[in-house]
């Protein structure tokens, strides 16, 4: 009956810990899909931005960034692998592409503020044009999650410890009755 009780909630709290302890890099990999979804899921955006403003290199720079998400994600697969150790070009080549991600970004955001500051023909951001307002909301926490990300991946090595002293075995009850087993062979 007490394997009943610990059935539910707390159970899969202690599942949940089980996998967190044999994988920690999945931490900073949910963190990446997410940053990664976060563009994707308002690249419309960047795209009517990039359209309205014509800025040089907006367009290569959002691209740039599509293309670097999925392919620092393939990085990111390869260089954290389950009992292997850390693969060390890899993580090399995802760093540089976090670094292509944000440089892409920032270009991004620098090419909006020129579009908006310049002295002729300034775009001016009005209901019309609040997609322009929009992206760079976006493309700033964009940035964030990136950090955020890149931060976790860092640290992995400090919470992949902590993890570890997290206390996730079962108690297993003893009936008393472990004493009297005949292990002789004799019958």
């Amino acid at each position: 009956m007490s394997t009943k009780k610990q059935g539910g909630f707390s159970e899969l709290k202690r599942k949940f810990f089980v996998a967190l302890k044999r994988k920690p890099f999945m931490i900073p990999e949910v963190a990446l899909v997410i940053t990664f979804l976060y563009y994707a899921m308002h690249l419309t955006y960047v795209s009517d931005t990039t359209a309205k403003i014509q800025g040089t290199g907006m367009g290569l720079a959002g691209f740039c960034t599509m293309l670097f998400s999925m392919l620092s994600f393939m990085c990111f697969i390869n260089t954290f692998q389950y009992r292997k150790p850390v693969n060390k070009p890899m993580f090399i080549i995802m760093t540089a592409m976090f670094a292509i991600i944000a440089f892409a970004d920032i270009y991004y955001l620098n090419q909006i503020y020129a579009a908006i500051q310049r002295p002729v023909n300034p775009i001016v951001v009005t209901m019309n044009t609040v997609y322009i307002a929009y992206a760079e909301y976006y493309l700033r926490i964009h940035l964030i999650l990136l950090a955020i990300t890149f931060a976790l991946i860092l640290l992995l090595p400090v919470y992949s410890k902590m993890l570890r002293k997290v206390k996730t075995s079962i108690e297993v009850e003893d009936n008393g009755s472990l004493g009297t087993i005949d292990i002789s062979g004799e019958a």
